[in-house]
């Protein structure tokens, strides 16, 4: 099986309750100083009805995304909030996380968009501010127990 590159984007796709072990194994990896994600948290995720999506290699999971759509799907001046993304070390640096970032803003149409992000993390820090993401404010302590800092950020609604 090929790897994808930064021309061969994969395919994303809805996440499925049987995928969530490998996520709580990727948040292992990705988050280990900062209560990484367990598998109840990803089925409450699902079950609340969030959007989340993931990139498959074959069976395996090498990139998920998942965000909160607040209020009525259809009301005006609504609110998301991005939940997490997270990509496998092997696949990072390729484009994966624009490609998820993108169909998370594609399922919150004409919503204001917040997330944090540790104040470390320049890589997305970089992507988030590349699609219109400023910074709102600093949420000291915010990742535990590491006691990592985290920019509040938001993607306001462009006025039509």
């Amino acid at each position: 099986m090929t790897r994808p590159t930064a021309g061969d984007a994969p395919a994303l796709h809805p996440l499925r309750w049987w995928q969530i072990d490998q996520l709580e194994h990727l948040e292992q990896v990705l988050f280990p100083g900062d209560s990484p994600w367990t598998s109840a948290m990803f089925f409450a995720e699902l079950a609340a009805g969030h959007h989340y999506s993931v990139a498959l290699e074959g069976e395996r999971v090498i990139g998920y995304a998942g965000i909160a759509l607040v209020g009525p799907p259809d009301e005006p001046g609504g609110e998301a909030e991005v939940q997490t993304i997270g990509i496998d070390p092997e696949f990072q640096g390729r484009g994966l996380g624009r490609q998820l970032l993108a169909d998370l803003l594609a399922a919150a149409p004409g919503r204001r968009v917040l997330l944090e992000v540790r104040t470390d993390n320049v890589p997305a820090i970089s992507l988030y501010e590349s699609v219109g993401f400023v910074r709102l404010g600093l949420r000291r302590h915010y990742y535990q127990p590491s006691g990592a800092d985290a920019w509040t950020m938001e993607k306001a609604v462009k006025a039509a």
